[in-house]
């Protein structure tokens, strides 16, 4: 593919490179070679811009003159994803429907679907067009999906759970198992709380391997529109997640947890039940939250606290044995 085509497919400004240059593949920085497209939008890999082998390098558009040709872009790294696309083509899949898949006579599947083998979808399920659903896929009873629907293996949505158009699920996502709900009676033994509300996933969510959205115990669960929810990540009953909200591998959700739009929950973020998360927060890795948090906010540690201020206690955290000698040593004067 020419760069100027390129460029012009990815928005970027093409400069101090041959219009007719042939790329063929992308690669990282560090991998890549002649021929291929790179990109820096982390820093730390400034100095390797220089001494790279790609024949181009996506940059932004602050980014000090290189010797290779160079496609400036106000959003390099959205620029890069969207080079990757143009070479990587993904696997297809044909409609129809394989020998082994067990379909119940009044599921409602659309047009141009691929159900792949072992697929389970039962009684009273609704599904929207060009649906695909890889082998040992389950769809429980009276599940309503829309269109486009894409289902790695050994995905599952359980019974009368609803989701919106261009969802995908990657491998191993439950939507709606049951929620952790359980009640002590007197003799101090747990009873099972019945989860009967639905888990609801609007449209253009990315659920990824392994992570579980559970159903209500009533009401419902939602994830709004645009949200992407990584690895080993848990959405507790009855929690709500805002529009185009990350939520980073094993991130937890506590039941009755609110989570506005636009926020990002870095890996292993933990939040307890009940509280509320304001629009556009940013929680850093293995913070743990307890309460509320405003919008806007950016909070790290545990309890969470502003981020700024917890820089500064973890520097004085890494004086502590300098500290604590100087206050013995004044103590023997």
């Amino acid at each position: 593919m020419k760069l100027a085509q390129i460029a012009s497919v990815i928005g970027a400004r093409l400069e101090n490179g041959a219009r007719e240059m042939e790329i063929n593949g992308v690669a990282g920085i560090e991998e890549a070679r002649t021929g291929q497209i790179t990109f820096v939008a982390n820093p730390k890999y400034a100095a390797l811009a220089r001494t790279t082998e790609a024949s181009a390098v996506i940059v932004s558009e602050d980014f000090p003159l290189i010797s290779a040709a160079t496609l400036r872009s106000t959003n390099p790294y959205l620029a890069f994803a969207r080079t990757v696309e143009l070479f990587y083509q993904p696997p297809q899949y044909a409609p129809g429907i394989h020998a082994t898949a067990v379909i119940h006579s009044s599921a409602r599947i659309g047009a141009s679907a691929h159900i792949g083998p072992y697929v389970v979808i039962n009684e009273d399920v609704d599904i929207g067009s060009n649906a695909v659903l890889l082998a040992h896929v389950v769809i429980y009873r009276g599940a309503k999906i829309g269109h486009n629907f894409f289902a790695h293996a050994h995905s599952v949505v359980r019974e009368q759970c609803r989701l919106g158009n261009d969802v995908i699920l990657q491998n191993g996502a439950v939507i709606g198992a049951d929620g952790f709900g359980f009640a002590k009676d007197d003799s101090g033994r747990w009873e099972k709380i019945v989860q009967s509300g639905p888990a609801v996933v609007d449209d253009e969510v990315e659920i990824q391997a392994n992570a579980c959205v559970d159903r209500a115990s009533i009401g419902q669960t939602h994830v709004a529109r645009g949200a992407k929810i990584d690895n080993l990540v848990q959405v507790g009953h009855g929690s709500s997640v805002g529009e185009d909200t990350l939520l980073c591998a094993q991130v937890g959700l506590a039941g009755s947890t609110k989570v506005g739009s636009k926020v990002i929950l870095a890996g292993q973020v933990g939040v307890a039940g009940h509280c509320a998360i304001g629009d556009g927060v940013i929680a850093t890795a293995q913070s743990g939250i307890p309460s509320d948090v405003p919008a806007k906010s950016v909070v790290s540690g545990y309890p969470a606290i502003d981020n700024k201020l917890w820089l500064r206690c973890v520097a004085v955290f890494n004086r502590l044995p300098e500290i604590a000698k100087a206050m013995r040593t004044k103590g023997r004067m």
